[in-house]
């Protein structure tokens, strides 16, 4: 077969593909017109990934798996966007790792609103300035991010969803990297590539900042002076990538969570978050622990945090596999609730990655 025969059959093909994407996008609207009707989030964390899910098991190839779902991805972005603008709000400027996450998970076809903080995600969300909020919880290097444990203690908002992003360093500078004198950027990130700026750069100045892209717009002002981000800011502040995965460990990876005023419903496969607190006597987190063994809960992560009210108090948050109704943990929180001071159940979602 010619080329030009074989364009001719993409074209036929792009114009069935176009006809059945609007087909799909009408269909939609009706969908957030009914949802707006009876009250339901446009945002269905739950129904995102089972059409994914359905997507991947319908893919023979030669698509790959992620080639597929990014396609998907803008599909549903576009889709809700006929239903409803959204607003996301993410920490950081533009660039930031926050807003790659809030990218990968909302697709580019809502409305991103840059916070100068976690509890500004926070704040925009409960006002309703903002439809969700996007925050990172933990490093698989440096651990969990504690601005963001210590806003879920106090906030009414939900948990409905998360982000798994593989996170890649980049050394950003238009100087030489025998002229750098100063490197910017959060702190997290220093620690996530700490033998590397030892091994390279033992004499330069490291100097914290709110995020990597404020890092890397202080260092397009300054002379001899670097930032440590993302390929993305590179191309936004104009800077030039003098090494790129400078990360200690090729798996580093950050978790960020979705919050907003919704509950994800169950899909079979999901994650529950919860935090409680205890009285300080000997063996008490041991009975907290208890009840999810006996009622069979596997719990995923537990991290303790001090409660700030008072001297030694903390309030342990926990990851347990499973939804909030499902009835083996329904069992299992009722009783943990009789057992401790407090219980504060702040979300079930799909685990999805």
């Amino acid at each position: 077969m010619t080329l030009e025969k074989m364009r001719r059959k993409i074209d036929i093909l792009d114009r069935k593909l176009v006809n059945l994407l609007n087909l799909r996008a009408k269909i939609t609207k009706e969908i957030g017109n009914e949802k707006i009707n009876t009250g339901k989030s446009i945002y269905s964390p739950e129904r995102e990934m089972q059409v994914l899910r359905k997507a991947a098991c319908l893919n023979k190839g030669p698509l790959k798996k992620g080639a597929l779902e990014a396609i998907y991805r803008e599909i549903m972005s576009a889709s809700l966007a006929l239903e409803k603008l959204l607003k996301i709000a993410y920490m950081g400027p533009e660039a930031s790792f926050s807003n790659l996450a809030a990218l990968k998970r909302f697709g580019s076809q809502v409305k991103f609103v840059a916070c100068g903080s976690i509890p500004e995600v926070f704040l925009e969300v409960e006002r309703g300035a903002a439809d969700y909020g996007v925050v990172p919880v933990e490093n698989s290097i440096e651990g969990a991010v504690t601005h963001t444990l210590d806003m879920l203690v106090d906030s009414d908002l939900k948990i409905c969803s998360q982000v798994i992003l593989n996170v890649s360093h980049n050394l950003l500078a238009n100087c030489a990297k025998n002229k750098i004198r100063k490197i910017y950027s959060n702190p997290q990130v220093f620690g996530q590539c700490r033998i590397w700026l030892q091994k390279n750069l033992p004499d330069a100045e490291l100097v914290d900042v709110s995020s990597t892209t404020r890092a890397a717009e202080l260092a397009k002002k300054e002379k001899n002076s670097a930032a440590i981000a993302s390929l993305l800011a590179s191309k936004v502040y104009g800077l030039k990538v003098l090494a790129g995965g400078i990360q200690d460990s090729l798996k580093n990876a950050t978790r960020f969570l979705v919050v907003g005023k919704n509950v994800a419903a169950r899909t079979g496969h999901d994650k529950t978050s919860l935090l409680f607190s205890i009285k300080d006597r000997v063996g008490a987190l041991y009975d907290m622990l208890l009840p999810f063994r006996k009622y069979g809960v596997n719990l995923t992560k537990i991290e303790s945090r001090p409660s700030k009210k008072k001297a030694w108090e903390y309030y342990f948050f926990v990851d347990i596999s499973g939804h909030q109704d499902d009835y083996k943990i329904k069992k299992a929180l009722d009783e943990l609730e009789r057992r401790c001071i407090y219980l504060k159940i702040l979300g079930s979602y799909p685990i999805g990655e």
